[in-house]
């Protein structure tokens, strides 16, 4: 059964019903249960059959209708399609209009409203409406707050308003209204802590209980800078990747992120053995990443294969520009140029890598061949050979400020990740020295480094300083991930 007629059958099932005296509740049975866990492997047929026997077995449970919701947004985050969110958007009044038939006298009631204004939020984010977003962030705030305050000891809502509490405080100063407007302040710990307590309470047979985890994998790798404990969490038992799509790409994307790209594509090459891999063309975008950084050539024709399949805004500029990379390193200077090229006429600019790639395009000029070897190897964890190939050249053989900067936030990160972290200091601040009046990101994220180096020490007083630094440089490459992750470090030690 497609998206349209499911969401049909839903309120038809209600409709047939409304006449009657009987009340509608919120029951999370077997049904809902194995629908729940369907689409959060993004199962979707499924989820549609196990949530249609909900329906047949309890036609006044209306927890199907919310965990409906969980396929549609999940189908629009993943893949971004216009279309795809021109048929579905109106799904969420619908679904509220039928949540409004509850009981109100149950935590439930306000939880589920919550939460459908929560995904949509993700969704209008997802899809450049910011406004959206935010307006649709704050009716959720509102209800999960008004739900917190009725049933203090109802710790579903600790997922929710741990995402919240987490995410608030490092929210870009361009919507820093949002959380004044809501009287919220952000607490990162304490965010991740609430939903940390959620898990700990519960088990994967409860409800909300994977997307607790993405949340708190994702929360740990980005916003505490623990990096190593997500990573250790998202390959430990309690989070199987088998026959899970969802779970996969997480621990994928998190390995890209972490350095370790020859994880990430023992990961993708399972995922590839299952039924619905084809149809989230991002996850032939992740392979084509983690093959770039071992410089293997074959990274072009993932990367191929995304822009033929996906139909979304992001990320387009990034993997034009990725390409260009590829057949550059290649000596293929035709085909990088028409790759540079088609950055300008493909994609958007809302996110950092995009606007990124949009700079490299219109700058038209090629990075220092050996320093993006270096840079390549390095992010896929091929420390070791990125030193060999930095250590043949020296400071005083890079050409203008842009290069040496980056040279010594190469030599920087490669000492990082060796555990060297005196030698770490020694290049970083050479690039900050360099850098830090540039708009290249190479000073920023040197200090953000650094700030991490002394956060780790325990010496607050020197990260505080360097995270402050860092959002004091006019940094304009991947301007809004270092500047979180510095208010990110800012809220860590100094809210309590």
């Amino acid at each position: 059964m497609g998206r349209k007629l499911l969401i049909v059958y839903i309120i038809l099932s209600f409709s047939s019903i409304c006449s009657t005296k009987a009340g509608y509740f919120f029951a999370y049975d077997n049904q809902c249960q194995k629908a729940y866990k369907h689409y959060m492997a993004l199962q979707f047929e499924e989820g549609d059959a196990a949530l249609r026997q909900a329906l047949i077995n309890n036609p006044r449970n209306l927890m199907p209708t919310y965990i409906a919701d969980y396929k549609d947004c999940l189908l629009l985050l993943f893949n971004g399609d216009k279309k795809d969110f021109e048929q579905l958007h109106h799904h969420l009044d619908q679904r509220l209009e039928l949540i409004e038939r509850g009981d109100k006298n149950t935590p439930w009631y306000r939880l589920c409203k919550g939460g459908l204004y929560m995904h949509w939020a993700f969704v209008h984010l997802r899809m450049g409406d910011n406004f959206k977003a935010a307006t649709t962030f704050r009716k959720s705030f509102i209800i999960l707050k008004e739900n917190q305050r009725l049933y203090p000891s109802f710790e579903y809502d600790d997922i929710f308003f741990g995402l919240e509490n987490a995410v608030v405080g490092t929210i870009p100063d361009d919507y820093k209204w949002i959380a004044s407007f809501l009287g919220m302040k952000g607490n990162v710990k304490k965010g991740v802590e609430q939903i940390e307590r959620f898990l700990d309470r519960h088990t994967p047979q409860d409800a909300m209980y994977a997307e607790a985890q993405v949340f708190y994998a994702y929360l740990k790798f980005y916003l505490l800078s623990q990096q190593d404990e997500a990573w250790q969490y998202v390959n430990s038992n309690g989070f199987s990747i088998s026959n899970n799509l969802l779970f996969g790409f997480v621990r994928a994307n998190i390995a890209l992120n972490y350095r370790k790209a020859d994880a990430a594509l023992q990961t993708l090459k399972y995922m590839q053995g299952l039924d619905d891999y084809k149809r989230f063309p991002v996850l032939d975008y992740e392979v084509g990443a983690a093959l770039l950084h071992k410089l293997d050539p074959a990274a072009i024709g993932y990367f191929n294969k995304f822009l033929s399949a996906y139909r979304g805004r992001l990320f387009i500029k990034d993997t034009w520009q990725k390409k260009a990379y590829a057949y550059y390193l290649q000596a293929d200077d035709k085909l990088a140029v028409q790759c540079r090229e088609a950055i300008k006429r493909y994609g958007t600019t809302d996110v950092d890598a995009d606007k990124q790639a949009q700079r490299f395009a219109e700058q038209n000029a090629w990075p220092q061949a050996l320093l993006l070897q270096a840079r390549l190897l390095i992010d896929g964890g091929y420390y070791q050979q990125a030193l060999t190939k930095l250590s043949v050249r020296t400071e005083a053989e890079m050409d203008g400020i842009t290069d040496k900067a980056e040279y010594n936030f190469r030599l920087g990160r490669v000492y990082d990740e060796l555990g060297n972290d005196n030698k770490a200091l020694e290049y970083y601040n050479r690039a900050i020295s360099l850098g830090r009046e540039r708009k290249e990101h190479f000073a920023a994220r040197s200090s953000l480094q650094v700030g991490f180096i002394y956060e780790k020490r325990g010496n607050a007083a020197l990260a505080l300083a360097s995270y402050k630094a860092c959002l004091g440089m006019p940094v304009q490459d991947y301007k809004n991930s270092i500047f979180q992750q510095a208010k990110a470090g800012i809220n860590r030690l100094t809210v309590k």
